[in-house]
């Protein structure tokens, strides 16, 4: 009788302990293969090179998908500001992305000066009209800027157009879009004359040619911080993505969408 109690003990031991191995071996699967969603809030001008990077970046890392939020930098960074769940915040201006420095959402040791770009005067790929630099402004009918207060891009161009004694000049004919994207569709369309964009978005366009660059001297230095949300709930993979963005390949495909290396 003993004997026959010892073995149904062991048998239930043995049974017990297959199972805890195979509940911990499928746990461990479901945690590895579990899908981590990122959500990156990024200036509009990044959107063709981020999608690129996105997607070669998921085939590497299958189980992270990542999603972005696109817009003018001053509109993502009062989102971030008021609670909005971001992973990530990837700004075309220094000032949006110190402030958040400053709120203490992200930290200084998890942000860098990435990339830089150029401002440029764009009119319609067919454009007859005789605009070869941005004095020449002051001709036409309708000209798009993104909104200064929210959109860096905009700002850029309106000091640009202050440096160059030109704002009061054609202040009645500017039109004023969400972001940057928006003004290059604006010239596209041909619903204005020119517009003042990054040079990245004229690269891209083939509806519209570049009339003229503005000078350095014009306007505050065009760059692009990125940082890891300090609230993210997925802090391990936000991190392994801002330093994939660092490598030098991820660089290369910066570049080759026309943006520059920080001196």
């Amino acid at each position: 009788m003993k004997k026959i109690y010892l073995i149904l003990l062991l048998i239930c031991l043995c049974v017990t302990f297959l199972f805890a191995c195979s509940k911990n071996e499928s746990s461990k699967s479901t945690d590895k293969d579990s899908k981590v969603e990122l959500t990156i809030s990024a200036a509009a001008s990044l959107q063709d090179v981020l999608n690129k990077i996105a997607s070669n970046y998921e085939k590497e890392h299958p189980n992270v998908k990542i999603t972005y939020n696109f817009g003018g930098s001053g509109a993502l960074q009062q989102q971030i500001s008021n609670g909005a769940p971001v992973d990530l915040f990837f700004s075309a201006a220094e000032d949006k992305f110190d402030q958040l420095v400053e709120e203490g959402l992200i930290e200084k040791e998890q942000g860098r000066d990435f990339v830089g770009n150029e401002l440029v005067l764009v009119v319609g790929k067919d454009s007859t009209q005789d605009i070869k630099r941005f004095e020449d402004l002051i001709k036409v009918q309708k000209i798009a800027i993104g909104t200064p207060e929210t959109v860096p891009a905009g700002q850029y161009a309106a000091d640009t157009l202050k440096n160059l004694g030109l704002i009061k000049k054609v202040e009645k004919k500017i039109v004023y879009a969400k972001d940057v994207r928006q003004v290059l569709t604006y010239i596209e369309t041909g619903n204005v004359d020119a517009g003042i964009v990054y040079k990245t978005d004229a690269t891209i366009s083939s509806k519209v040619k570049v009339a003229a660059v503005a000078k350095e001297n014009t306007h505050a230095p065009i760059i692009y911080p990125v940082g890891v949300i300090k609230a993210t709930s997925h802090k391990k993979e936000a991190e392994q993505f801002y330093n994939y963005l660092q490598k030098k390949e991820t660089l290369k495909t910066f570049e080759k969408f026309g943006f520059q290396k920080i001196k």
